[in-house]
């Protein structure tokens, strides 16, 4: 049933969304402020489940590819993703319906509902992944032959791209090049797909349940919020320690490195270490994989529950890791072949919980 978003719902959807993007998909606050100034501007969003969409609905996904590293520096304009709407409406047969979440993550579940109010379009409460992934082929609609272009990329400065590829991976390939020539960031459109396939190819109900999750951060700043969190979702606290020691670089448009932690608490002794590009993709306790993708790496400011994000971890961060696990459709064998560890060059098989 469809719902309004307001002002008042964007600080715990932009909390929880954080949670769901297991450390990726940008910063919640700069994604909080955009949604802010455009609900402001435009009013609110209204936010829509997949059982609404018509088959012949069109729905255009919205995203911010780049570093999170330099958005934190160079935040959007808020501007460009407009800007790419509309240049790919302009190579679609028909006019967009709705808007939609490319991932799950702090910034971008924001920007979605930034773009849905400045176009006036309604929100699908839902994303292509269920988490966040550091590439454009990680979503569900590559396992359902969905293609990702025509694409549209557009920058701060007023270039626009449209991209039209052989195939999804390729798509990931020059869009990053595209990236990276426009600052390391850049506001995308792509896959574009019917009402139909959207009731296939998106995760349902992800805003509302980062909703929940960013209430139960907010409700629970004095308790175990760690252990809440992976009783809520079926997961399990994998680590409470604080951060000795952050390695992070600016490659080819990701942010990749890693994150030693050492315990505290009952983890008192114990060290970790976390692998990641854009999002944790590896834990590893005692020189053993503890936890690894598709499912979610979180990590968890130990006295708060608020999350943190890869670009924002630093020396002496006191944290809390959680693992929670990942849609269904990630543990097959070609959810696996698109976004399991040997993808990323990890030779340890994919062990789900």
């Amino acid at each position: 049933m469809s719902r309004q978003i307001g002002l008042e719902d964007l600080d715990d959807i932009a909390r929880g969304a954080a949670i769901l993007g297991a450390g990726g998909g940008g910063d919640p606050y700069l994604g909080r402020l955009l949604a802010e100034n455009a609900i402001r501007r435009h009013g609110p969003v209204t936010l829509v489940d997949l059982d609404e969409l018509a088959d012949d609905d069109m729905v255009l996904p919205v995203a911010i590819m780049g570093a999170p590293t330099v958005i934190v520096e160079k935040p959007p304009a808020g501007t460009e993703f407009g800007t790419a709407v509309r240049a790919l409406s302009a190579s679609l047969p028909r006019e967009a319906t709705h808007i939609a979440c490319l991932e799950a993550g702090g910034l971008n579940s924001m920007i979605p509902i930034a773009t849905a109010a400045g176009c006036g379009l309604p929100l699908i409460d839902g994303d292509g992944m269920g988490r966040a992934f550091p590439e454009l082929q990680m979503v569900l609609f590559t396992l359902d032959g969905i293609a990702s272009t025509p694409m549209a990329m557009a920058d701060d400065k007023g270039n626009t791209v449209v991209l039209n590829t052989i195939d999804n991976p390729w798509s990931e390939r020059l869009a990053r090049s595209a990236t990276v020539d426009m600052g390391c960031a850049a506001a995308i459109c792509l896959y574009p797909h019917t009402g139909a396939q959207a009731r296939s190819a998106l995760v349902p109900r992800t805003l509302s349940l980062a909703a929940t999750l960013g209430e139960l951060v907010r409700t629970n700043s004095q308790g175990d919020t760690a252990t809440a969190l992976a009783e809520h979702l079926g997961g399990q606290v994998l680590m409470k320690g604080r951060v000795s020691d952050v390695s992070r670089r600016t490659v080819a448009g990701f942010a990749r490195g890693t994150a030693v932690l050492s315990g505290l608490e009952e983890y008192d002794g114990a060290s970790m270490t976390l692998e990641f590009q854009n999002e944790p993709l590896v834990a590893i306790r005692a020189g053993a994989v503890v936890a690894s993708v598709p499912d979610l790496i979180c990590v968890l400011d130990l006295d708060s529950g608020e999350p943190i994000t890869t670009e924002a971890m630093r020396y002496g961060f006191r944290v809390s890791v959680v693992m929670l696990p990942c849609h269904d459709r990630w543990r097959t064998p070609e959810g696996l072949e698109l976004v399991g560890p040997g993808y990323f060059g990890y030779d340890h098989q994919y062990v789900a919980p």
